[in-house]
């Protein structure tokens, strides 16, 4: 019989742990986002892709080092306090909330247009608000259907880019569509229609495709050899960069870059015109089963951040009020499950008010929110682990392509709302941390005075 933890989950081998983390990744942030980079840089997508890929992969190995080395539940957060102190942890950790409940919002506007391509007709809201209480069913069944959906959604997103990559050969070979039309760019400018600034903007969807692996983080804890954390993650990272690649490299040849809608998927648009019936059909499928699955593992995230934040006294405590007993220990507490379901109701009223836009304003947002705590990753693990020569390096050059990241949405109309909405919350979170760190200093103080 497999051994339990003591949460009563099971424990994970590295490889199980790598479908998850592909589970949990691929999702609306390429399958839909990949369209918007398209539009900002044209074929040379692909490099703001590669360099995404080798930023989040120097990030999650720093991550990975600290679980191997101290293996915490509370992951970047836990490790966050012990290099800064608690106020550290407290701003970590709600700017993690705020920015799944944010990708939660973008996910349900992806689905929903996703959904749009069968019924045009049909309000975005409509859809976002089915797909929500879908997502918040599951996540009331536990963390072993968690597991068990991740596995299955993970086989059948890999299948879809396959099945897309393997139909884009054939339609090049004229077995398939309209034969050997594509779109190979000949020269430097047909490279970089937007030049460096067309880039330089893009990074921050390319990052956006590659959330998740805090998620892996936090269920890191659960291998049966903490040490093969870094594995999984080089396993996972290694494969999505492969099939991100290929397949966006794939699309942009079959059709001209700007041909691409920002709110259809680039795979659908290809399919659609090379005149491949019944395929865009089944594609579109996979990708809301896609989407779907990224929207249930945000919202596992979010579930759990809070009920680690309300345990340690950093949100309300009513929060996790109610005693856990056997049946919580693989479900979240219901208060806690309401008040992530209150996010997900403000992402609907945002839908309605603002459809047009809300999915590139929101993606933006939740993009740099989620990259934030990237960077204070990088920088906790300069604290905890040993600082090598090499170590340094990747660190340091992470850093600094996830800040051009940050710097390139200034160069975007539709980008700049995104990056003004994720500084309002950044500030807000931090005023209110710095505010309870003095308030702790003060009790603190009162407490050693009596």
């Amino acid at each position: 019989m497999k051994k339990k933890s003591r949460n009563n989950e099971a424990p994970l081998k590295w490889w199980q742990l790598a479908i998850i983390g592909v589970g949990s990744i691929i999702g609306t942030g390429y399958f839909l986002g990949s369209s918007i980079a398209i539009k900002m840089t044209g074929p040379s997508v692909m490099i703001s892709y590669l360099l995404a890929a080798i930023s989040t992969y120097l990030v999650f190995d720093s991550l990975s080092r600290m679980t191997a080395k101290d293996p915490q539940k509370g992951s970047f957060r836990t490790y966050a306090k012990q290099a800064f102190g608690r106020w550290t942890a407290f701003c970590s950790g709600w700017v993690y909330w705020v920015s799944e409940m944010l990708i939660v919002g973008s996910q349900m506007t992806a689905l929903a247009l996703f959904s749009k391509y069968w019924f045009p007709s049909m309000p975005l809201w409509i859809f976002a608000t089915v797909y929500g209480i879908l997502g918040i069913l599951v996540i009331l069944f536990g963390t072993k259907s968690f597991d068990h959906l991740e596995n299955i959604f993970a086989v059948v997103k890999v299948a879809a880019i396959l099945m897309f990559i393997i139909i884009a050969f054939l339609s090049f070979t004229g077995i398939l569509g309209k034969g050997n039309d594509h779109n190979f760019p000949s020269t430097l400018g047909e490279f970089f229609p937007h030049q460096f600034k067309g880039l330089w903007s893009s990074f921050i969807f390319a990052f956006y495709a590659f959330g998740g692996i805090e998620v892996m983080g936090m269920m890191s804890t659960r291998l049966e050899k903490k040490e093969d954390a870094p594995k999984s993650g080089k396993v996972m990272l290694l494969l999505l960069a492969i099939i991100y690649i290929l397949s966006i490299g794939l699309a942009v040849i079959m059709d001209p870059w700007h041909a691409f809608k920002t709110d259809e998927s680039p795979f659908v648009t290809s399919l659609d015109d090379h005149h491949l019936p019944f395929f865009p059909h089944v594609f579109n499928g996979a990708l809301i089963i896609a989407g779907f699955s990224t929207m249930v593992a945000s919202l596992y995230g979010v579930t759990t951040m809070i009920v680690l934040l309300a345990k340690e006294g950093d949100a309300p405590k009513f929060l996790i009020k109610k005693k856990e007993t056997e049946h919580h220990k693989t479900r979240p507490p219901l208060i806690a499950l309401l008040f992530t379901i209150f996010g997900m109701f403000v992402s609907i009223i945002f839908s309605i008010l603002m459809p047009a836009k809300i999915y590139e304003y929101i993606t933006t947002a939740a993009s740099l929110m989620l990259i934030y705590n990237w960077l204070l990753i990088l920088l906790v693990s300069g604290r905890l682990i040993k600082n090598t020569s090499l170590f340094l390096i990747k660190r340091y050059a992470a850093i600094i392509i996830i800040l051009l990241a940050i710097s390139g949405t200034l160069f975007q109309t539709n980008s700049r709302p995104g990056f003004y909405i994720s500084l309002i919350f950044l500030a807000f979170i931090i005023i209110i941390g710095w505010k309870m760190k003095g308030k702790r200093s003060i009790d603190n103080k009162s407490i050693n005075e009596k």
